[in-house]
């Protein structure tokens, strides 16, 4: 199988995972069976761009002994014209429109390494017969990283980590004075499988949790992994989304865990900002987009937001001359809160596996089938 990348430091550390995992094969036959019939036809998996390379790196290890499915990665530029010698697409960063989706001809699955698929012209690819599907968070230990991340932010934020390193290098001592979680309130706003992690974590911390949510009712239906009494323990006052203002005033931590759509695109704007109290905090874990970019650098110059930690922006990748990074009080990792080695090897075995089942004309298992 060939991989169109070069390998990292460290790449073959993982050999020994992925072979015990492969002799576990989903599609039900015996590995041995499965390399013995040499003349199946290739399956085509392609991974859109250069970032997040684990992704494309784990999955080819996962299917390294599969000599019938090839993994490749191209340059964003080469998608829209190379497109269509592939059946399986891991579109990543990558904005698949119409246009391109109608070059992909051979196309069984679209996939995205994750859950978001706001890239993706759904509808145009249900025209042509083509599946779109994300790997749900909450089986793949996506959710619990992005959860993990938020803390780290708040903290960061908190305990004032930019201005400590400013104090290390003119050699002082006990200084800044810092903040603790203890006590605060924390409104997550969208508690879906993020927010829900992010609720467990914060129990040891001491801080009482409120939440907004569409629809209550539909998530006591759906949730697999806590009851409704659980999820009343978790969160001390649940509300809808027309609350959300009047949460944000309650609050002195906003943690941003929606999904991008038509609806939520740029809902943290200069309204939702102003209805925060003065010296509050932003956290963002889920998509740039749902942040007014003007309106979070114009209340971080009035001192009315108090900081802001965000592992993702309003454009990717990050340009490092951003003035938004001149602010002491603002902390931005590259989007990798769900770029953990559990949730990565996890997401990699579910590819790895969808793939294997596409190629045998097995029922696809483990995805969340959004068409």
């Amino acid at each position: 199988m060939v991989v169109a990348t070069g390998r990292q430091n460290g790449f073959w550390n993982l050999l020994t995972f992925f072979k015990k995992d492969t002799v576990n094969n989903p599609t039900g036959e015996s590995n041995g069976n499965l390399e013995k019939d040499v003349e199946k036809p290739i399956t085509r998996v392609l991974f859109c761009g250069p970032h997040c390379p684990a992704s494309h790196e784990y999955t080819a290890l996962y299917l390294q002994n599969h000599s019938y499915i090839k993994v490749d990665v191209l340059p964003f530029e080469d998608v829209p014209k190379d497109i269509d010698k592939y059946h399986v697409c891991i579109v990543k960063n990558m904005s698949l429109n119409s246009d391109i989706i109608s070059r992909a001809v051979q196309m069984q699955l679209i996939m995205q390494y994750g859950v978001g698929l706001e890239g993706v012209d759904i509808d145009a690819a249900t025209r042509l017969g083509i599946k779109v599907a994300r790997i749900p968070s909450d089986v793949t230990g996506n959710s619990a990283s992005c959860a993990e991340m938020a803390i780290y932010l708040m903290l960061g934020l908190l305990r004032k980590q930019n201005e400590l390193q400013i104090s290390i290098q003119q050699k002082k001592l006990g200084e800044p004075v810092t903040e603790t979680l203890l006590g605060k309130i924390i409104f997550i706003l969208g508690f879906g499988n993020i927010g829900m992690d992010l609720a467990k974590r914060l129990q040891p911390f001491g801080v009482k949790v409120i939440a907004t949510k569409r629809s209550w009712a539909s998530y006591a239906q759906h949730a697999s992994k806590l009851s409704r009494n659980e999820v009343d323990d978790l969160v001390n006052v649940k509300g809808s989304h027309e609350d959300i203002h009047d949460f944000a005033r309650k609050a002195d931590i906003v943690v941003c865990c929606l999904g991008l759509n038509s609806e939520t695109a740029g809902i943290i704007n200069k309204n939702f900002i102003s209805s925060m109290k003065k010296g509050a905090l932003l956290v963002n874990v889920a998509r740039g987009g749902l942040v007014d970019y003007e309106a979070v650098i114009n209340h971080l110059k009035s001192g009315h937001l108090g900081g802001l930690g965000t592992d993702v922006a309003w454009t990717e990748p990050f340009d490092p001359d951003d003035q938004i990074l001149k602010f002491k009080n603002v902390i931005m990792t590259p989007h990798v809160a769900g770029v953990t080695e559990h949730s990565y090897r996890s997401m990699a075995k579910t590819v790895g596996d969808v793939v294997l089942q596409l190629h045998a004309g097995l029922p696809l298992t483990g995805i969340e089938l959004v068409n």
